[in-house]
C-alpha cells in the first residue's frame, strides 16, 4: 500500500516500514562506528523495547557490547491496508539486523505490567538464555491495569497547586501561543499518575525475575527519568509526573536490597530533553526541545535518543575503572550537556522572545517537525512515499 502521514493532534496514526526501519539501521550505524571496546552487558533484558530510549538502549546493548537481547513492549502489528504501530516496525528491523549479525533477539509483545507477561519473560530467559545481566525499565504509558487489583489507573499531566500558564507551540503550524493547564482537583490524580509511571511495576519484575533465579550475580537494573530546566517544573518536575518520577528515584533503595545478595545494583538515569512520542504531547516541551536543539546543534553537543543511550552505557553504567558516576542523590545524569549553564542562558534568553513570527529563524522547529515525523518512518529523503510498500512486515521471534 501507499503509505503517507497522517496526524491526529500530536500523534501521527500512520508509520512507514522502510521509514522506521532507516530509523533502526541508523543507530545501529552509529553505536557501530563508536567501536566500543570496554566490558559491557552480555544478556539484556529490555522493557519498553520498541521506542525511543527502550529501542536505543537495545540496540546499543546489542550493536556496541554483542549482547543478546530480549525486548518486551505492547504494539499493534500490520493488518492489510493498515500499517502497524511505529514500535511494531522498528522492532521487525531491529531483530532482522541482529539475526544477520549473528545476535541472539527475541521479543514479547503484551502488557508488561501484567503478571503473565512476566512469567512469559521469565520462561523464555530460563529457555534461550539462563539468567541476565542487565535489566532495562522503560515502559511509556499512559495507563496501567494493577496486576494485584485489577483497578485500571490512568496517569494526569496537571500542575499541582496553581494554574500553570506558558508558552506552547503547534509544531505543525509553529505558531506559538499561551497555554494555561488547570492543577489537579484530588489527591487521587497524583495517586494515578504514580501508580502508572512510579516504581512499583519496576519493583515488581525485579521480584519475580530474582525469585526465578533468573539475574545473574552483579547484575545491574536501570530506569529513565527527566528532570528539565526551570521553566518546565510546573508541569513536570513539580507536577504530577514528577511525583511519579520522584517515586521512581525513591524505589532504588528497595530495589537494591532486593539485589544485595547478588551483589547487584539499580539506578535512575536523568536523561536529556527529545523528540518521542511521549514528550510530543506535553504542552511547553515542543517549544523547548526546539529552543534546546537550536541552542546545542549551533555548539556542537546535540544527541538523539542513540547517541544518549551510546554515552550512558559507555561512560556511566560500563566505565575501564568499574566507577559508575552519580550526582548528589544518586543519580546517573546524561542530561548534563542539556543542563550546561551557558545552553540554558541562551534558551532562556531565546524563550523570552520567542514567537510565531520569529520561531523559524530562531528555534530548530524545522528539525523538531523532521525528528517527529521521523520517529514514524516519514521525513527521510532517500524514500518515495508515492511508492508501494508492504506494510505486513512480521517481527521474526513473533508468531
Amino acid at each position: 500500500m501507499i503509505i503517507q502521514p497522517r496526524t491526529r493532534g500530536f500523534i501521527c496514526i500512520t508509520t512507514h516500514p522502510e521509514g522506521t526501519a532507516k530509523n533502526v539501521h541508523n543507530q545501529i550505524e552509529y553505536v557501530k562506528s563508536k567501536n566500543i571496546t570496554t566490558e559491557g552487558p552480555k544478556k539484556v533484558l529490555v522493557i519498553g523495547a520498541s521506542t525511543g530510549f527502550g529501542l536505543s538502549s537495545r540496540i546499543t546493548a546489542a550493536f556496541g557490547y554483542n549482547a543478546a537481547t530480549i525486548g518486551v513492549f505492547f504494539e499493534k502489528p500490520a493488518a492489510p491496508n493498515k500499517p502497524g504501530t511505529a514500535g511494531w516496525y522498528n522492532t521487525a528491523a531491529f531483530e532482522k539486523e541482529a539475526l544477520e549479525a549473528g545476535l541472539y533477539a527475541k521479543s514479547i509483545n503484551g502488557d508488561a505490567f501484567s503478571d503473565e507477561v512476566k512469567k512469559q519473560t521469565i520462561e523464555l530467559i530460563k529457555k534461550d538464555l539462563g539468567q541476565v545481566d542487565l535489566v532495562v525499565y522503560s515502559l511509556a504509558s499512559p495507563r496501567r491495569t494493577h496486576p494485584k487489583t485489577g483497578v485500571a489507573h490512568s496517569s494526569v499531566l496537571k500542575p499541582i497547586g496553581e494554574p500553570f500558564t506558558n508558552k506552547t507551540v503547534d509544531f505543525h503550524t509553529a505558531n506559538v501561543t499561551d497555554i494555561t493547564i488547570n492543577p489537579i482537583e484530588s489527591q487521587e490524580e497524583i495517586d494515578n499518575t504514580v501508580a502508572v509511571m512510579g516504581g512499583e511495576d519496576w519493583k515488581f519484575w525485579i521480584e519475580d525475575l530474582k525469585e526465578a533465579g533468573v539475574l545473574a550475580e552483579g547484575v545491574k537494573t536501570v530506569a529513565y527519568s527527566y528532570i528539565g530546566p526551570e521553566l518546565t517544573h510546573k508541569i513536570y518536575k513539580d507536577g504530577t509526573i514528577g511525583m511519579a518520577k520522584k517515586d521512581l528515584e525513591n524505589t532504588v533503595p528497595t530495589i537494591n536490597n532486593i539485589l544485595s545478595d547478588l551483589n547487584g545494583v539499580s539506578y535512575v538515569s536523568v536523561n536529556k530533553a527529545l523528540v518521542t512520542q511521549s514528550s510530543s504531547a506535553i504542552p511547553v516541551v515542543p517549544l523547548y526541545v526546539s529552543l534546546l536543539y537550536k541552542v546545542m546543534k549551533e555548539k556542537g553537543i546535540h544527541e538523539g535518543t542513540i547517541e544518549q543511550m551510546e554515552r550512558l552505557f559507555a561512560e556511566r553504567l560500563y566505565t575501564n575503572d568499574g566507577i559508575v558516576p552519580l550526582d548528589q542523590e544518586g543519580r546517573i545524569r546524561v542530561d548534563d550537556l542539556e543542563m550546561r549553564d551557558d545552553v540554558q542562558k541562551e534558551v532562556d534568553d531565546l524563550w523570552k522572545i520567542v514567537t510565531s513570527e520569529n520561531i523559524n529563524e530562531i528555534s530548530d522547529i524545522k528539525g523538531y517537525r523532521d525528528e517527529f515525523f521521523q520517529l514514524f518512518g516519514f521525513n527521510y529523503d532517500d524514500i518515495n512515499y508515492e511508492a508501494d510498500t508492504n506494510e505486513l512486515v512480521e517481527v521474526p521471534s513473533i508468531k
